[in-house]
């Protein structure tokens, strides 16, 4: 299966963790399932050794498997220092794909509470130089945001200058239609996984966003879509969030399919 030439895909997961202890037992199963189906995927990084982990994942195969490579804002600590040099190196592999994931995230962290400046401080430093990374390379930007669109977007204003066109994605997006407005006016895009098939907060937002900005995305092993909730969830399905992404914007299964598709391929260069 590694070495095989897969067809062209249905449909792309375009953030998933298929690296994660999570899949130990079973991983080139869940990858088989997923080439059965037409689902090819991106596994990203959140640290150092799990970017290492994506990219070898990544290597192993011809196509069809993909990697992004960076580090999670909760790393972002003194005692996980950004180390750049390690980044570009990984960055630079032909199966890489993207910069991250990286970005801001104030959500319930304990941290944030004990000490919320000087967290949310080392958390700007590092996305900034994930930024510089991004230009430096000519690789889109994997974004991870929570609970900090004000201060993200402060800085990729702040930093306008040197984002790539496109500058990349916004990974299981969460933001307000004013977030998203101002995003889409950078020309960002928008990954959107299983939370869209119980939840109905993000209606309103997949209906304003372009279906050339939407991407499709597990977020693997967590947030399985209906009627998978409470299992691991794995690239394969990631089809029923395509349905419902297909009836939230008012076209066709296919139309979602081909579209997420050329989207990801467009964004990533695969």
């Amino acid at each position: 299966m590694s070495n095989e030439k897969l067809g062209n895909p249905l449909i792309i997961d375009s953030h998933t963790h298929l690296q994660f202890a999570a899949f130990n037992k079973d991983r080139e199963e869940v990858i088989k399932r997923a080439f059965d189906s037409g689902i090819w995927l991106v596994n990203v990084g959140t640290d150092k050794e799990s970017s290492i982990k994506a990219v070898e994942l990544a290597n192993k195969y011809k196509e069809g498997v993909y990697a992004a490579v960076g580090q999670h804002p909760h790393e972002a600590n003194n005692d996980n220092d950004y180390d750049h040099d390690f980044f570009k190196k990984m960055a630079l592999d032909s199966k890489v794909v993207a910069i991250g994931e990286c970005g801001l995230d104030y959500y319930r962290s304990q941290e944030i509470q004990n000490s919320e400046l000087r967290i949310k401080n080392l958390q700007k430093d590092v996305f900034i130089k994930h930024i510089e990374l991004a230009k430096e390379v000519q690789k889109p930007l994997m974004i991870h945001c929570r609970d900090a669109f004000g201060d993200l977007i402060k800085i990729l204003n702040s930093k306008f200058l040197i984002l790539n066109s496109p500058p990349g994605v916004m990974h299981f997006f969460t933001g307000t239609l004013d977030d998203t407005k101002k995003l889409l006016e950078m020309d960002f895009y928008f990954t959107f996984g299983g939370l869209i098939t119980f939840n109905r907060s993000f209606d309103e937002i997949i209906k304003f966003i372009p279906l050339d900005k939407i991407l499709l995305e597990t977020d693997a092993p967590y947030v399985s879509p209906a009627p998978y909730r409470g299992k691991r969830n794995e690239p394969l399905y990631i089809i029923e969030t395509a349905k419902k992404m297909a009836e939230l914007k008012g076209v066709s299964f296919e139309e979602i399919c081909r579209q997420t598709t050329e989207n990801a391929k467009e964004i990533f260069k695969i």
